[in-house]
C-alpha cells in the first residue's frame, strides 16, 4: 500500500484523473488486509483533509477495520480482557492470514498496547472509535481505562474548547459503559474538571446521574464541592441535591443502600449548617432529602438544626417553625428530647405575651424537675406532653403575629390617605 494513498486518492478524485483514482480505490477495497499502522496511518493522513467530504468517507471506512482488528485481537487472545498487545506496536501488522495471527497471539500480555497509538487521531476520530468499540462490545472495563487514560494525556496540551470537547466524549462514553466497569470515586474527579470547563448542560446531568445513582458508595470529602464562584455559599449544595434526586429515583433500593444514602446526607447537612448564607429554603430541602423510613435516628439533623439556629439567628419564627417540623420526636433520644425542650433556639417566640412566656418558663423547669428526678420513662412521659405543648404555643403564636402582621399593614394604609382603599387581608 502507497504510504500516501489517501493523498493520492483525495488528489485524483478532486482533479478527476479517473486511472489514478481506479488504482487507489481497488487498494482502498482491501483496508481489511491492511496492516495495524497502515490503517492508523491513513486515519492521520484523513485528519489533515477534515474539510474533505471524501476524506471523511474514508476515515469511516477507515476506522471501522481498526475497530475490527481490535476485535479480531480478542478472539485471537480469549484469555485476555481485552486485544493482546505487542511490545513495539510500532512494528506490529496484523491481517486474516494464519501467520500473522499466531505471531500476534505470542505477543506481549498487555492489553493497554494500543492506548498511545489511537491518542495520534483528533478529538472527533477518536469520539467515533469509541462509539465503535461501543457497538462491538468491546470490554467495557478496557474502554474505561483507556477513557481516563485519554483524558489525561491529552489534557497536558489541549486548549479549553479542547479540554471540553475531550471531557464531554468522556462523559458520554462512560454513561453508556456497564457502571461496575467504571471506577467510582474517578467520577468525582472528572466532576471537577467539569466544573471548571462549564461542559454541555446535557452532558453534565449524565455526569450527575452516574455519581448519584451510586450514591451510596461516596464519602462525605467527595461531596463537599466548593460553590460556583457566582454563589455565596461555601458548598454546592444544589449539585448534592441533584444527586440525591438521581439516587433516589433510581429504582428500587436496599435498605441497606438507603441507610448509607441517609447518614451520608445527614453528616453533610451537619458539614454545611454552619454556612451564615446557605438560605433557609435550601437548608429545608436538605433536611427533607431522605425519606422518613431510612432514618432510624433524628439525632443527627436535630444537631444540625441546632448549629443551623445558632448561625441564623434572624430566621422569622415561621423559617423555624420549618426546620424543627422536620423532626420527629419519637425518633429523637430521650436526652435529645430533654435538651430540645430546654433549648432556647427551639422555643422562643417574639409574640408570646407575659402569660406565655410564664407558661414556658414552667414547662422548661417542670423538665428539669422530672430529669433530675432519674425516672427515665417518667422523663419520657412528661417531655413528650411538653414538647408539643410548646409546639401547639408556638404554632398558635405564629398565626397570631402573622394577623398583627396584616393588621399593621392595614392600618398604614389607612394613614396615607382617606381616598386609598384598604388592601384585602390575603392579599
Amino acid at each position: 500500500m502507497p504510504s500516501n494513498l489517501v493523498f493520492l486518492h483525495c488528489a485524483a478524485k478532486f482533479m478527476e484523473v479517473t486511472k489514478v483514482l481506479a488504482q487507489t480505490e481497488k487498494c482502498m477495497e482491501e483496508i481489511r488486509y491492511w496492516a495495524w499502522p497502515e490503517v492508523l496511518l491513513s486515519l492521520k493522513q484523513c485528519q489533515e483533509l477534515e474539510t474533505s467530504s471524501e476524506a471523511e468517507s474514508l476515515a469511516v471506512k477507515l476506522m471501522d477495520a481498526l475497530v475490527e482488528k481490535l476485535c479480531l485481537a480478542i478472539e485471537a487472545s480469549p484469555s485476555s480482557a481485552a486485544c493482546s498487545p505487542s511490545p513495539d506496536s510500532s512494528l506490529f501488522r496484523f491481517s486474516c492470514d494464519s501467520k500473522s495471527t499466531e505471531s500476534f497471539k505470542n505477543s506481549s500480555s498487555r492489553t493497554t498496547w494500543w492506548f498511545d497509538e489511537v491518542l495520534v487521531l483528533s478529538p472527533g476520530l477518536v469520539k467515533t472509535f469509541l462509539k465503535l468499540v461501543v457497538l462491538r462490545k468491546f470490554d467495557n472495563v478496557t474502554i474505561a481505562r483507556f477513557l481516563f487514560y485519554y483524558q489525561k494525556v491529552k489534557f497536558c496540551s489541549a486548549s479549553s474548547n479542547e479540554k471540553r470537547e475531550i471531557l464531554e466524549t468522556t462523559v458520554d462514553t462512560l454513561y453508556v459503559l456497564d457502571r461496575s466497569c467504571v471506577p467510582y470515586k474517578s467520577l468525582f474527579g472528572v466532576l471537577r474538571l467539569a466544573l471548571g470547563l462549564h461542559i454541555d448542560k446535557s452532558v453534565m446531568n449524565k455526569l450527575e446521574v452516574m455519581i448519584g445513582q451510586q450514591l451510596e458508595q461516596a464519602t462525605l470529602d467527595n461531596l463537599l464541592v466548593p460553590s460556583p464562584s457566582k454563589s455565596s455559599h461555601l458548598y454546592y449544595v444544589n449539585l448534592v441535591l441533584r444527586f440525591a434526586k438521581a439516587f433516589f429515583d433510581g429504582g428500587k433500593r436496599g435498605s441497606s443502600q438507603m441507610k448509607k444514602v441517609a447518614t451520608l446526607i445527614d453528616q453533610y447537612v451537619a458539614e454545611v449548617a454552619p454556612d451564615p448564607c446557605l438560605k433557609p429554603s435550601k437548608f429545608l430541602s436538605l433536611l427533607t432529602l431522605v425519606p422518613d423510613s431510612a432514618r432510624e435516628s433524628h439525632e443527627d439533623i436535630y444537631r444540625a438544626i441546632d448549629m443551623y439556629l445558632e448561625a441564623h439567628a434572624g430566621l422569622t419564627n415561621g423559617e423555624r417553625l420549618n426546620l424543627i417540623r422536620t423532626l420527629s420526636y419519637e425518633k429523637l433520644p430521650v436526652q435529645s428530647r430533654a435538651h430540645m425542650s430546654c433549648n432556647t433556639k427551639f422555643q422562643e417566640i417574639e409574640t408570646l405575651d407575659d402569660e406565655q412566656q410564664q407558661e414556658r418558663k414552667q414547662l422548661v423547669l417542670r423538665v428539669k424537675k422530672v430529669e433530675s428526678s432519674g425516672d427515665s420513662e417518667k422523663l419520657k412521659e412528661h417531655i413528650e406532653g411538653i414538647q408539643w405543648r410548646v409546639m401547639e404555643l408556638e404554632r398558635a403564636c405564629l398565626k397570631m403575629q402573622t394577623q398583627m402582621e396584616v393588621i399593621k399593614k392595614r392600618t398604614k394604609g389607612t394613614s396615607r390617605g382617606s381616598n386609598r382603599s384598604l388592601p384585602k387581608l390575603c392579599s
